[in-house]
């Protein structure tokens, strides 16, 4: 007897990098759960041709602005936190995405959603107030502390959330509390894997096995990692460095143009990543959600270099608070850590260590798989029985919005599929 192919769609976006790693480490994660009998199909909805380019530019803005205007970022995260304003913004992401979304929708015709970008929630609750309910919507958010209120919509039927503050701050936006499932983000499933003994793993990559190991990653988005190095560089301390341009052209040729005194592995970008953080013993790094959460399911204390204004500064917070981390204003500050972290035989890295482990959870992916697996099961009946909607938005109203601002319905645009 054969037992027919769930299919699971992930919705994700290009807005920095933590989007799609937590899309791919769910996607990893259910193909090793369930093999062939899950379609998992990673889609980025920002893409499609009927998007605006404002919208679909975005995402590489994102970097630019982060990196040129953090205060003029900070500003537009801000702003648009607020109960009004992100109303309106909603309502403007529904003209700018329904016609992407209805067309992704009907493409894969998906059992089960699965969404780590928080501007799909509002177009996704117009087509399923217009259509009915057929598949279920599980959002993952992908930031720690400091959560956009975007990212709280009652539209999904699961919201993951890593932070017992994250989970807070959706009870306090109106999320139903029997919707919100505290797991963590999503990273990688090889993060989990155990590789062995610290010291053969830094063999194999034809590192010293006898060193202390820091992990230093860069990108276009840590300008100063070259130079906040430098005290490391000159101090004699039994290390070794272990450093990432990102893919950066600029920070690679800067580092690799740089007269070392340690041991340094220069890497002008890393597709091994899980295995050269469960060799390293510590590392340097920005404050984003990914490299945060990937270090802490690592168990990796980290020094945070560069923290940018809104999402980031929660993070940093938390990880500072939790005693798994710490900031460095300077290159001096960075060695006066490193160290601290040093003395009396390294009991106070291991310290470190043990709390990052603590806060970490690298089998996020698995239960966020799992709960797809099962809710796509559920769909199976919800297409037959239909599912209750919880929005208040009547579909003649919705028709009205969406016809005056000319987004075409399925009839007029010669569409067909299951959603209009």
């Amino acid at each position: 007897m054969s037992i027919e192919r769930r299919r699971i769609l992930i919705l994700t976006a290009d807005a920095g990098f933590g989007h799609r790693s937590a899309a791919n480490a769910i996607a990893d994660a259910l193909h090793e759960l369930a093999g062939d009998q899950v379609q998992v199909d990673v889609v980025n909805a920002l893409e499609h041709p009927r998007v605006p380019r404002l919208l679909r530019d975005s995402q590489t803005d994102y970097d630019r602005l982060v990196k040129q205007a953090p205060e003029l970022y900070q500003l537009g995260y801000l702003a648009t936190d607020q109960p009004i304003t992100s109303l309106i913004f909603e309502s403007a992401v529904i003209l700018m995405l329904y016609e992407a979304l209805r067309d992704t929708l009907n493409t894969y015709d998906p059992e089960a959603i699965v969404n780590t970008w928080p501007l799909y929630q509002a177009p996704l609750n117009a087509l399923f107030r217009l259509n009915g309910r057929s598949a279920a919507l599980i959002t993952v958010v992908t930031d720690l502390v400091s959560v956009h209120r975007v990212w709280f919509n009652n539209v999904s039927d699961r919201i993951v959330v890593p932070t017992q503050e994250a989970y807070d701050l959706a009870v306090k936006s109106g999320v139903r509390e029997d919707k919100i499932r505290l797991i963590g983000i999503p990273v990688s499933p090889a993060l989990s894997k155990d590789e062995g003994p610290k010291d053969a793993l830094r063999a194999q990559l034809g590192w010293r096995p006898d060193l202390t190991t820091i992990l230093a990653i860069g990108s276009a988005r840590v300008p100063r990692l070259s130079e906040m190095l430098r005290g490391l560089n000159h101090s004699g301390l039994p290390i070794q460095l272990v450093i990432s341009a990102g893919g950066d052209d600029e920070l690679d040729r800067a580092l690799r143009t740089t007269e070392w005194h340690v041991p340094a592995h220069l890497y002008r970008f890393v597709d091994q990543m899980p295995t050269f953080m469960h060799a390293a013993d510590a590392i340097i790094c920005k404050a984003g959600g990914l490299i945060t959460t990937e270090s802490l399911a690592c168990g990796l204390p980290m020094i945070f270099i560069e923290v940018l204004p809104g999402q980031e500064e929660g993070n940093a917070r938390y990880v500072i608070e939790g005693g798994a981390g710490v900031t460095a204003e300077s290159p001096l500050d960075v060695l006066e850590h490193v160290c601290h972290w040093l003395q009396a035989e390294g009991r106070e890295l291991a310290a470190f260590a043990a709390q990052a482990r603590q806060l970490g959870n690298p089998r996020a992916a698995y239960d966020v798989a799992q709960m797809a697996l099962t809710a796509a099961e559920l769909s199976v009946r919800w297409r037959e029985e239909g599912l209750p909607d919880p929005n208040t938005m009547s579909p003649q109203e919705l028709r009205t919005m969406l016809k005056q601002f000319g987004v075409a319905s399925r009839g007029e645009a010669g569409a067909s599929g299951r959603y209009e």
